[in-house]
């Protein structure tokens, strides 16, 4: 089995060097259609021994201090403090305050967004689909941290943009219920009266602001609209998993 080099997006946030953080991308591993080629899923289909290789290439390529733990995502607003004895533990964030623990997501849609306190000694990763999002998920993974909120910096990875993110209306009510600001993340789709396009990054960043979280980045991609960069639940239905990891030295 050949293996490729997969190629990472790293945020571009302004924080110390010990800190380390990336996103993968669909491209650099061994996986074969429609699962090509970096899968990380063990739950979408994909060949197990396939996926296992590119975990493996994952650690070896990113230079990770361990192989990570993998969540059972659910789409909850569970977060998981590291190390953990657990194998699969039912989450959707992964929070820790010890050098060399991997806080690891994965997502194909759903946003991933990355935390990490100033003085780098705190980080998480969390995993917001629009339930999460909408119950909390990211405010749940804020309240774990000891570091004032002002000094916590996030960086919003890869996820379906605001032209591709059709919901119906009840999706865009729970949200203006919790908070109707979150009515500017919404616009009716021409295509569809009946329906809406949300913008994901935007009720983050809401989230994340009415947080106290003051020091906010990315939320530049579109996993639907870059087929040949990202997976994408929405665009393909069958298909695999990026992953998106943060830990310190």
């Amino acid at each position: 089995m050949e293996l490729k080099k997969p190629h990472f997006i790293r945020p571009d946030w302004a924080l110390l060097g010990k800190v380390k953080a990336l996103s993968t991308q669909r491209t650099g591993g061994v996986s074969q259609a429609p699962y090509d080629s970096f899968n990380l899923g063990a739950h979408v289909g994909d060949e197990p021994s396939v996926v296992t290789a590119n975990r493996t290439l994952l650690v070896e390529a990113a230079q990770l201090p361990q192989y990570p733990l993998f969540l059972n995502q659910i789409h909850s607003t569970e977060v998981i403090a590291l190390p953990s004895e657990e194998t699969l533990p039912n989450a959707d964030a992964a929070y820790s305050d010890q050098a060399g623990q991997v806080c690891l997501v994965m997502t194909a849609d759903c946003l991933p967004v990355l935390f990490a306190s100033e003085n780098g000694d705190e980080v998480a990763a969390a995993h917001a689909g629009w339930r999460g999002l909408c119950d909390g998920v990211l405010e749940a993974t804020v309240a774990k941290f000891r570091a004032p909120r002002e000094t916590i910096h996030a960086w919003l990875g890869p996820a379906i943009g605001k032209n591709a993110f059709q919901v119906g209306a009840e999706v865009r009510s729970v949200f203006i219920r919790h908070d109707p600001e979150a009515a500017q993340a919404f616009r009716s789709d021409m295509a569809d009266p009946q329906k809406y396009l949300a913008d994901l990054y935007l009720l983050a960043e809401q989230r994340l602001r009415k947080s106290g979280i003051r020091h906010l980045y990315g939320g530049e991609y579109c996993t639907f609209a870059q087929k040949e960069r990202f997976f994408s639940y929405r665009r393909d239905g069958a298909t695999g998993r990026m992953a998106s990891l943060i830990w310190f030295e």
